[in-house]
């Protein structure tokens, strides 16, 4: 008697976590593709405007914290300010507390671009936030900083929910 073959069984179901996870991932991408199209109109790259932006908002910042602070190696932070430096966007000085420490801060060109990047971006996130009500808006923003918050306290008493091998 011949073999029937067996139906290919289905995939397993995702969690609603993983799907949640999904969906916000897609949805960051597709905003960080859209921002990235509103920098590059001004001739700024993501890392530029992270760093414009933090200069603008923060003041005069250490090289090692606005490395840390925006996620760079300090390979990688000392290469974004050394461009930002050789476009007139900022200067770097000795901190008076600590000589061996640089401080960045902001040209007046420097601010007047991160006061335009910063002011485009605005609106851009502000024009694709706009399929969401107000109310939706504040929503996701409790909810996303409850997500954070409870993974970075979790994240502080274990390193791995996978054990080894998993």
């Amino acid at each position: 008697m011949p073999r029937i073959p067996k139906p290919p069984t289905a995939p397993p179901r995702e969690s609603a976590g993983t799907h949640a996870w999904l969906i916000l991932m897609k949805a960051y991408r597709a905003l960080l593709r859209y921002a990235e199209r509103n920098f590059a109109a001004l001739d700024i790259g993501l890392t530029d405007f992270v760093i414009l932006e933090m200069l603008l908002h923060k003041g005069p910042q250490k090289v090692s914290d606005i490395g840390r602070r925006v996620g760079l190696t300090s390979g990688a932070i000392t290469s974004a300010v050394d461009r930002s430096e050789r476009h007139g966007l900022v200067v770097r000085t000795f901190d008076v507390a600590d000589r061996r420490a640089r401080v960045v801060k902001l040209t007046p060109r420097g601010r007047s671009l991160a006061e335009r990047a910063f002011a485009c971006h605005s609106a851009a996130m502000d024009e694709a936030m706009g399929v969401l009500t107000q109310a939706e808006l504040r929503t996701l923003a409790v909810l996303l900083k409850r997500v954070g918050t409870s993974v970075d306290a979790r994240d502080d008493a274990r390193t791995s929910v996978c054990s080894p091998g998993v």
